[in-house]
């Protein structure tokens, strides 16, 4: 059996898109890392986590008593800690202006120091740090050359104080995100960064997929409407070949070929259950294309990411045995 990658369940499908302005509440930290630690599959459990910092789950001011009790919290269940999401949005702007960019430097700035705190506690041995534009397709597309220019800049700063922790950071691959909402586009991104040891890319299967069919890019769209499967592989593969030398993390997902919003997400790749008679995705199939050559880009987990799942699907215990099993036979086929 393989034992690399490790298995990990992303916490934040508790928060994104849930709370007071969305559709349902929030799930708190201990209910997602109880139900991770409920699932086995075989024998194979969860190995860890990857955590949203932001409240009510892990503070992104949280003092060190306060890390100790997350460290405790999370290693009562037998987990570890992987990737972290730095909430740069909320007083950020990639391509905003002084004081906007100063506010997404300093949630970057917080988040890796955060990331290696965990990692100096023990708990965390590997992942990044998770960034994005932190703005809309609509507000980049009004001076496309200039915002993408003004983003890569932002990331080369980020880079340098994630590089000060010891910390690399990956950019998500989602449609929502300006100047990072089409496969083309993110790749010209990471190529005007151009620090590959530090800034690469986060890939996730249903964010990616619709990389494929051109939402909010049309001119970069891969595939047609009612496209064959010879179509589909033909795309997969450009779209791979040019985002995977750049892929640090990755994301294990379903997709049914629609957009979602939530709350106060904007609208980007429905995430369905492993088990969705609806998904478009062969999702070993695809996560083999990715993961090509994972170990040498460091890449030593995956995380299944269930964002904006209904509570009545994040709370049915069965749910993650089905994503277990899933990443299981992804492991097995494409891992180490």
């Amino acid at each position: 059996m393989n034992q690399f990658p490790k298995l990990h369940n992303a916490m934040w499908p508790g928060l994104v898109g849930k709370g007071p302005d969305a559709e349902e509440p929030a799930i708190g930290l201990e209910t997602m890392l109880n139900l991770t630690a409920q699932a086995e599959v075989d024998g194979t459990k969860f190995d860890g986590v990857d955590l949203f910092l932001y409240d009510p789950h892990v503070s992104i001011d949280i003092s060190e008593d306060g890390l100790k009790r997350l460290v405790d919290q999370i290693a009562g269940y037998g987990l570890s800690v992987g990737s972290v999401v730095a909430p740069i949005w909320f007083e950020g702007n990639a391509m905003g202006n002084d004081v906007q960019v100063q506010g997404f430097l300093t949630a970057v700035r917080k988040a890796c120091q955060i990331a290696a705190r965990l990692r100096d506690m023990g708990i965390r041995k590997y992942g990044v740090v998770r960034i994005d534009s932190a703005c809309g397709p609509a507000d980049w597309q009004q001076n496309p050359l200039d915002n993408q220019k003004r983003i890569a800049e932002t990331f080369r700063k980020a880079g340098e104080i994630a590089q000060d922790f010891d910390e690399r950071l990956a950019a998500e691959g989602e449609i929502c995100w300006g100047g990072m909402h089409s496969w083309r586009d993110m790749v010209n991104l990471l190529e005007l960064v151009d620090m590959r040891d530090t800034v690469g890319f986060q890939a996730d299967l249903a964010h990616t997929y619709l990389y494929l069919l051109g939402y909010n890019a049309a001119e970069h769209r891969l595939l047609p409407e009612n496209y064959s499967d010879e179509q589909f592989w033909q795309a997969y593969e450009t779209l791979t070949q040019a985002l995977r030398p750049w892929t640090i993390d990755f994301h294990v997902a379903q997709n049914d070929g629609t957009v979602k919003g939530s709350g106060s997400h904007d609208k980007t790749g429905r995430h369905c259950p492993a088990t969705d008679p609806n998904g478009k995705l062969d999702i070993v199939k695809c996560s083999g294309y990715w993961l090509q050559g994972a170990a040498e880009r460091g890449i030593q987990h995956l995380c299944w990411d269930g964002c904006m799942f209904p509570n009545a699907v994040l709370e049915n215990k069965q749910t993650y045995n089905d994503i277990l099993r899933v990443m299981m036979q992804v492991r097995d086929q494409h891992g180490w």
